[in-house]
């Protein structure tokens, strides 16, 4: 579990020993045993880019020495002091079940059969051989069949949600198996329509053919409420299956979530810079993540993503909502995760912005943190039952 350490300091209040970088911000943290036990502080420093205080009502804290945190909870009636001259500086360490070991080649590299530290779960596998699910695909009516790895195991099960013109055998896709297979909790990550080793023809998907694609695996593929963990346009489709399918939502996970972004990129160009696009019928969009160095939108699947916006209303999603953002994503910006933290209605929503990290995530520490992020929402709702 979470472990508190208090450091008492006097007025001006340092840093705690374990932060590398003195951040002037506040640090809210809400242990998951013990909920009664709620702490702030603040370290003097340097300005960063973020400053303490509320954001559209969002708490900024320091997460960890390179992670901003940013909760919905925060309740100032809950603060902790140690008196009017000194009060505790809160430092979180990450002791918990051995997880850093899991991940440490950033391909889960497995400690299997070692039991995890201060809880009850522990290694199913026995052997040090990585095990990999088979690939399927689901035969659907009219529609291209969907390839897709599963993993039986316990609720709250997880399913993984890839990014545009990405597929199921990326590095977070596959640490995430390993992850739940070492808890024996279910899993599955499966490609779009037009994407992988799915059916169907890339240029011709829109938001709506992968919303669809995501509620036929809800509804078909997995059983129970479900832990969405969705990367880029995987945390936008999160959202619109949370909207549609409350009833198997146990929690969402979004990775440098991309809600709306594509249509606020585009309505954001210069009105002579749209008409030609407009005119050419393609947005072209530079990017370091495809092999042509750039992402292609027609005008067709820009209208359609009209009819998918989230970020107009209140979002009706109410479950437990962890969002993770890097600083330096220059895909997506990381106020995309603000926005939608600010307007989901569910009262239990963390930020996460990671100061190095870039869009895709995918750097062994920033696995490591989704992880936890992971473990810590299974714990939670497992503790909740």
């Amino acid at each position: 579990m979470l472990s508190l350490t208090l450091w008492p300091t006097s007025r001006g209040v340092s840093a705690p020993p374990c932060s590398k970088h003195h951040i002037y911000t506040w640090l809210y943290i809400r242990t998951r045993r013990r909920p009664d036990i709620q702490s702030m502080f603040r370290s003097g420093g340097p300005g960063d880019r973020l400053q303490p205080g509320l954001v559209g009502g969002l708490q900024v804290g320091l997460h960890s020495a390179n992670s901003y945190h940013i909760s919905k909870t925060c309740d100032p009636a809950c603060l902790v002091e140690a008196g009017s001259t000194s009060m505790a500086a809160v430092a979180l360490r990450s002791c918990r079940r051995g997880l850093s070991q899991i991940i440490s080649n950033v391909g889960v590299s497995s400690v299997l059969s070692t039991r995890f530290e201060g809880g009850p779960r522990h290694v199913q596998c026995t052997s040090g051989v990585r095990h990999k699910s088979t690939v399927q695909f689901a035969t659907r009516p009219d529609l291209p069949k969907l390839a897709y790895r599963r993993v039986k195991g316990k609720s709250p099960g997880v399913v993984f949600l890839p990014g545009y013109g990405s597929n199921m055998n990326g590095q977070k896709a596959e640490a995430l198996e390993e992850f739940c297979r070492s808890l024996g909790h279910a899993y599955l990550r499966f490609d779009y329509t037009g994407h992988g080793a799915s059916e169907g023809v890339f240029t011709e998907g829109t938001i709506g053919t992968w919303k669809k694609d995501v509620l036929y695996v809800l509804d078909e593929l997995v059983e129970g409420p479900q832990i969405m963990v969705g990367s880029s346009i995987g945390g936008w489709l999160m959202l619109l299956a949370a909207i549609a399918r409350p009833e198997k939502t146990a929690a969402l996970v979004g990775i440098s979530t991309a809600a709306d972004h594509l249509v606020t990129a585009f309505n954001t160009l210069p009105l002579e810079t749209r008409k030609e696009f407009e005119e050419k019928g393609v947005w072209t969009v530079p990017t370091r993540h495809s092999e042509d160095g750039e992402y292609r939108f027609n005008m067709e699947f820009l209208r359609e993503a009209e009819n998918h916006r989230v970020l107009q209303s209140p979002i009706p999603v109410t479950c437990p909502i962890r969002l993770l953002h890097g600083l330096k994503d220059e895909d997506v910006p990381w106020h995309v995760s603000m926005q939608v933290a600010e307007r989901v209605l569910s009262g239990d929503v963390d930020v996460i912005l990671r100061r190095h990290a870039q869009h895709r995530m995918a750097e062994k520490d920033d696995i490591k943190l989704i992880v936890y992020t992971i473990d810590d929402l299974i714990d939670k709702l497992t503790t909740m039952v």
